[in-house]
């Protein structure tokens, strides 16, 4: 089987903005308790943080994390997780049905943060609580000394300005599981009202507001429509979020879920230049894509503590989904669709970054370590920042339940022009015949081959795990050759390639 791609330097869809490659953290589970905080860990730091984690998630050189939620988001007062640690309250997580200790609040992770070389994305609680809790959370994160909440974080041990500029406002609030639901007119109204009023205190805040939590969700796009009409000279991005499932064990079906993904990004998008059109304005709001992942596996072994049967207990093991390699093949195709709708997604944050539907696991006491769909994850991050191409793709395709013709190679090109490198990332999705593409490079004159890795696996069902981590792990690619200004390589039976060329 073959394909043939045209990548030219000037055909450019957008500049893709380092962000996409952001994570997300929430209280929940163990993402924090024994995730990226256990005190007593043979490699944790005087803040009592896991070094081993830390290194893992140092090495993906993530721009942006999302913290501290989520749904727990909803019905959290951020005051808990200030002060003596030994004076913080411990509160029931009404989202998890959990018990929250306090003992990481903002202080802790902005300490972390620095720590893996990341910044803060802040979410604040427009659930339970409302615009003047919203101003004096922003207040005590970003506000001078000689105020009320700059001297209190100053009495709590920092006397500058933690400098957050990016903020979400409330999450998932189209969601009747949200504490705080409220309708779309309900939350445009207070979103845009608390959108004003931090504006008030710092212009150059970046907002985020609330779009569908999926595209299944019945309010969906009328949601987002409603909510942009009160908020949209006031926010900058508005999020969406998207889970990935393959619970009918049909992978042609699975692989193929990118193009719903891509038509609901293209639908916020049109819905976008409606409400500009309306409006008359010449404001550009983006896409904040701040959650999205594969997640399934640890549905049934959830319910127990989800339904209130195990009590309240303190970070149990929830949403712990184990990757496959199938999932690897998943993953890339996400974060391909990211990049070549990056004209418009400006963020997106892999959800979550340890242990609660994560690209890395932990265990109590014990080792880290990397689950199969940290490569991709990886790759991305580390080789696709710069311009992102628009390709011409001829590749025979397959009918799934969401779209037909759905090509065999799903496929992105990125261009960094100052390090002269063309890096393409590649899924072949067919189940037993390798791919033959062959890629025209047109105006990047001389090429070389520079990298080739290739990720593939005899199971879809292998996994990493603390006992055998590197069962699913990046092998140097064969074959692959440029011949004159063409690209040639074989992709295999399900299989992720990157391939990197010097231009």
């Amino acid at each position: 089987m073959k394909a043939t791609v045209t990548a030219h330097k000037d055909f450019a869809i957008s500049k893709i903005d380092d962000r996409i490659y952001s994570a997300f953290l929430e209280h929940l589970g163990r993402a924090i308790y024994t995730g990226i905080y256990e005190p007593d860990h043979a490699t944790a730091d005087k803040n009592g943080m896991r070094g081993d984690v830390a290194k893992l998630v140092k090495d993906l050189n993530i721009p942006f994390v999302r913290y501290p939620g989520g749904n727990f988001v909803s019905a959290y007062n951020w005051e808990d997780g200030i002060g003596p640690r030994e004076q913080r309250p411990t509160r029931l997580d009404l989202a998890w049905h959990t018990s929250e200790s306090n003992a990481v609040g903002i202080h802790e992770f902005s300490d972390w943060c620095e720590t893996v070389n990341t910044k803060m994305m802040l979410a604040i609680n427009l659930g339970s609580r409302g615009l003047d809790e919203a101003r004096n959370f922003v207040e005590y994160v970003n506000g001078p000394t000689g105020s009320y909440w700059g001297d209190l974080r100053k009495k709590n041990g920092r006397a500058e300005p933690f400098d957050v500029k990016l903020w979400c406002l409330g999450n998932e609030m189209d969601g009747p599981w949200q504490v705080g639901h409220k309708t779309a007119v309900e939350y445009g109204r207070l979103a845009g009202e608390t959108a004003k009023t931090l504006r008030a205190f710092d212009k150059s805040l970046e907002l985020v507001v609330c779009g569908s939590s999926n595209s299944d969700m019945k309010t969906y796009p009328e949601w987002e429509r409603v909510v942009l009409e009160h908020t949209y000279e006031s926010v900058d991005h508005i999020s969406l979020h998207m889970y990935f499932a393959n619970r009918a064990k049909n992978t042609a079906n699975y692989l193929a879920l990118n193009h719903k993904l891509d038509t609901y990004i293209a639908t916020i998008e049109s819905t976008i230049n409606l409400v500009k059109a309306n409006k008359r304005s010449k404001h550009n709001v983006y896409i904040s894509f701040d959650e999205w992942n594969v997640w399934y596996h640890s549905n049934v072994q959830d319910r127990e503590i989800l339904g209130g049967n195990k009590g309240w207990p303190h970070a149990p093991r929830l949403l712990e989904d184990v990757y496959n390699f199938e999932d690897v093949l998943q993953v890339g195709c996400i974060l391909n669709t990211f990049i070549r709708r990056s004209n418009v997604v400006k963020i997106a944050c892999i959800a979550q970054l340890v242990n609660v539907i994560a690209p890395i696991m932990t265990d109590p006491k014990g080792a880290a370590w990397r689950q199969t769909i940290y490569y991709p994850y990886y790759f991305a991050s580390i080789y696709g920042r710069g311009t992102a191409l628009n390709l011409a793709v001829k590749c025979p395709g397959y009918n799934a339940d969401v779209a037909d013709n759905v090509p065999y190679v799903d496929i992105s090109a990125v261009h960094n022009e100052a390090e002269g490198m063309l890096t393409f990332f590649a899924v072949n999705r067919h189940a037993t015949e390798k791919l033959d593409v062959e890629v025209s490079l047109q105006g990047f004159g001389t090429a070389k081959l520079h990298d080739h890795q290739v990720l593939t696996h005899v199971s879809l069902e292998a996994v990493n795990t603390g006992s055998d981590q590197n069962n699913v792990v990046p092998q140097k690619g064969k074959g692959a050759v440029i011949e004159g200004q063409t690209l040639k390589a074989s992709l295999p039976p399900y299989s992720y390639q990157m391939l990197r060329v010097k231009v």
